[in-house]
């Protein structure tokens, strides 16, 4: 008992748009990954949620940083303050003394070393004196439910913010995986395009990503179709406001070149996949996780691309996390998912 109140067990899943930390089993931050810095001081002056609101609407003395592109820490110095601001968001039983924390942090799977270091960096200069690590897709396929280590193919499809991670899984490794930098932030920018464009509105990223959840759709024939979204800002033009509704057959047409780019790869891994393991992926069917797994009509649009049906696991953007904090349970019982 002694030793579980000197350390901390904390299960991290650090995306590029948002980061979820897990603690006994619970999600005890959930937060966009952002943080914003006073130009003049250097010092954090807001964290998740609250730098997220600031984000486009700061003055010159304020600026809002998003530590992770791509999957990865593009400035060290922001992700080890957002690191330590996020633990710090964590109820502690004890106000007197921090324990000190062993972590599992998910990276994605085609991580260099250089990037992997700098995750492992970031989580000691946070205060971490463990960190262990683990593939994201890895990570998806136990936060779903798959037995990973079982003698049987498993394909999860993990679309995050900076990264769609396609591996297969079989006896607790990955046997073959893809990682591309195409994902949740190209679909917001597709859509930022689109606007500007075919409309001639600017619309910030904010907004963007709101068209992306309300009328984001990977088909152009929906069964349930979503009411149209309003979207109002400055003509590029004349700079005067218009207001203009949007609806998801455009937005379809919109994402669908960055879409064929995930097809592309899925099927470049299944290409990879020995025939033993393609006929369980055939029989088991592929998972759909990530924030990406909610677009619209995306699992019907992949099975007929690609024959196999595809499934979307219930709250399908906790499923790195929830993998994460399986991970850490089992952290020290030999499994080989997790690496230093």
């Amino acid at each position: 008992m002694a030793l579980s109140l000197l350390t901390q067990d904390l299960a991290m899943d650090l995306g590029t748009a948002n980061t979820i930390i897990m603690y006994n089993d619970k999600i005890v931050v959930d937060e966009p990954s952002i943080v914003a810095i006073d130009q003049n001081t250097g010092k954090t002056i807001a964290i998740g949620d609250t730098a997220r609101r600031m984000h486009g609407k700061t003055h010159k003395n304020i600026k809002t940083v998003r530590p992770l592109k791509n999957g990865v820490i593009a400035d060290f110095e922001a992700a080890e303050q957002m690191i330590r601001g996020m633990i710090r968001m964590i109820p502690s039983k004890s106000r007197f003394f921090t324990p000190s924390l062993r972590m599992v942090i998910c990276i994605p799977s085609g991580s260099t070393e250089v990037e992997i270091r700098a995750v492992r960096d970031s989580a000691d200069q946070a205060g971490s004196r463990e960190v262990h690590l683990i593939h994201e897709p890895m990570a998806a396929a136990l936060g779903i439910g798959v037995n990973v280590e079982a003698p049987e193919g498993n394909m999860v499809v993990d679309i995050g913010g900076g990264t769609t991670e396609i591996a297969i899984i079989s006896l607790g490794g990955i046997v073959c995986n893809m990682s591309i930098r195409v994902a949740g932030d190209d679909f917001t920018s597709d859509i930022q395009q689109y606007m500007r464009h075919q409309h001639n509105i600017k619309v910030g990223e904010a907004t963007a990503e709101e068209i992306k959840i309300r009328v984001g759709s990977a088909l152009t024939d929906l069964e349930n179709p979503p009411d149209d979204f309003v979207v109002r800002g400055p003509n590029l033009m004349t700079s005067l406001p218009i207001e203009l509704s949007v609806n998801y057959e455009e937005i379809a047409h919109c994402l669908d070149k960055s879409l064929v780019k995930v097809e592309a790869a899925i099927m470049s891994v299944l290409e990879q996949a020995p025939p033993e393991l393609y006929a369980d992926i055939v029989k088991n069917g592929i998972f759909l996780t990530g924030g990406g797994a909610l677009l619209k009509g995306l699992d019907k649009r992949l099975k007929e691309k690609i024959n196999i049906d595809f499934k979307v696991p219930e709250n399908p953007l906790l499923a790195v996390a929830r993998g994460s904090g399986i991970a850490m349970k089992r952290l020290g019982k030999g499994v080989p998912y997790l690496f230093k």
